[in-house]
């Protein structure tokens, strides 16, 4: 009998070095090998934001060696699911997939501290996604 397929995740922000690296950080946390991650950004920065490394730091999850990537058309079709954070028009549709869109502010020029309201919203709808997913976090 062959196994369920894995679902695959796309997050897509503008700069791929805020929100959608903290929301694939904490799918890939706590969906560990049950689900593709990616993330990727319509207008990629050259690094991820210092203040949200920190911000991850905090609640034990390190994404220091990652590095912002371009969005392309491929990255979408292959994923069953594409949430988008501010991309707007930028991110290619394609039939058959799941779009949502999470509304979060831009964690760029913001402090630590503005950060972590953001990074723990992103936390909660990435529970309620790993329940619709059918995925038992990790702990």
């Amino acid at each position: 009998m062959p196994s369920p397929a894995i679902p695959s995740v796309l997050f897509v922000c503008v700069h791929n070095a805020g929100r959608s690296q903290m929301a694939a950080a904490f799918l890939s946390h706590l969906g560990g090998d049950r689900v593709e991650v990616r993330s990727a950004g319509s207008a990629p920065a050259h690094t991820v934001n210092p203040a949200v490394i920190a911000a991850m730091s905090e609640v034990g999850i390190d994404i220091s060696a990652e590095t912002p990537k371009a969005l392309t058309p491929e990255a979408v079709q292959t994923s069953d699911v594409v949430i988008t954070m501010g991309c707007g028009d930028a991110c290619p549709y394609f039939p058959g997939k799941r779009y949502l869109d999470w509304t979060l502010a831009d964690p760029a020029g913001h402090t630590l501290e503005s950060i972590r309201p953001i990074r723990d919203t992103i936390e909660q709808h990435i529970q309620t996604l790993l329940t619709e997913l059918h995925i038992t976090p990790s702990p």
